[in-house]
């Protein structure tokens, strides 16, 4: 029968890529879906051949996993109830929108000993970890330089009609993106300074702990001619661009499945799990205190109010 997941999300991204990947993986059975409007969850649940849920607990109680894809402070709460029921977590990018609400998802599926993934979705293709894990093996980078444009508002585009997108940003939506691919390299992130740019752009300076430095550049309302995503690493061996990932989202998806079972038959602990989501978010929080203060702020990490470590 395969784990029973629960799908929690009716849009574009639940339905085109999260639900897409579990009905058709071998390995999990798509129990429901649940949504905030109950006509969508009706809809998504016939298109993918399972069962509407009405009740958050109620598919709770008849599942083994959670998908989430909803947005982020939604995704917060919903993960931290399913983790208190005993649920392993597939969740998406950013994992919440506050250090504290990931500080809590992060305890309660410690305690619980429960597998967890964040989709990030390019740390789900072969190509972008081989070179991340060859870039931290060679070492002696002194930082990095990365752009994402992105420019969602324009007509038939699936994500501009977002309320979270265009309350929070770029920073929040594409810069995860970003840092998955920079913190494998560089390591942690110890103080950060933003300012605010044309095109509601962000743009951030990262110190990390062993000195190199960060410059990244964000934004969903680029003008369409200047679409950009590029990361390039700069040091010892000159520059070098992290690759653009070798798989679709519905195949990426499939991959982080694929982690999230093996953690379940196994033992929790995957490369992009919620403590790796919550060393995102961290970084995100402090780039937003210091876009609003105009003043560099150093990360909770760097100031001891990080996560236990997973024993």
């Amino acid at each position: 029968m395969g784990v029973r997941f629960g799908l929690f999300g009716t849009g574009f991204w639940a339905a085109e890529t999260h639900g897409a990947a579990l009905a058709a993986h071998p390995g999990a059975t798509l129990a429901g879906v649940w949504g905030r409007d109950t006509a969508k969850a009706e809809e998504l649940a016939r298109v993918l051949g399972t069962r509407p849920y009405a009740d958050v607990d109620a598919l709770l109680a008849d599942v083994d996993a959670v998908a989430i894809a909803l947005p982020p402070d939604v995704q917060g709460d919903l993960a931290l109830r399913a983790a208190r029921a005993g649920r392993h977590l597939l969740l998406d990018k950013p994992l919440a929108l506050t250090v504290e609400a990931a500080d809590a998802i992060v305890t309660e599926t410690r305690g619980r000993g429960l597998a967890s993934v964040v989709f990030f979705t390019s740390r789900f293709s072969e190509s972008v970890n081989d070179f991340l894990r060859r870039a931290a093996d060679d070492g002696g980078w002194d930082g990095v330089r990365a752009t994402l444009f992105a420019s969602i508002f324009q007509p038939g585009n699936p994500y501009g009609a977002s309320p979270w997108r265009r309350e929070r940003g770029g920073l929040w939506d594409v810069g995860p993106h970003v840092l998955s691919v920079v913190l494998p390299v560089l390591g942690p992130v110890e103080e950060v300074t933003a300012v605010r740019g044309p095109r509601d752009s962000v743009h951030v300076l990262t110190r990390h702990r062993d000195g190199a430095v960060g410059s990244l550049s964000v934004t969903l309302d680029a003008a369409p001619e200047s679409g950009a995503f590029s990361v390039d690493l700069h040091g010892e061996h000159g520059w070098r661009s992290v690759p653009g990932g070798d798989r679709s989202a519905v195949e990426a998806y499939g991959s982080a499945v694929d982690r999230l079972l093996a953690q379940i038959a196994d033992g929790p602990g995957d490369p992009c799990d919620v403590r790796f989501g919550r060393e995102v978010v961290a970084v995100l929080a402090a780039a937003e205190s210091s876009a609003d203060s105009g003043r560099a702020v150093r990360t909770a990490e760097a100031t001891g109010t990080g996560p236990v470590a997973w024993e």
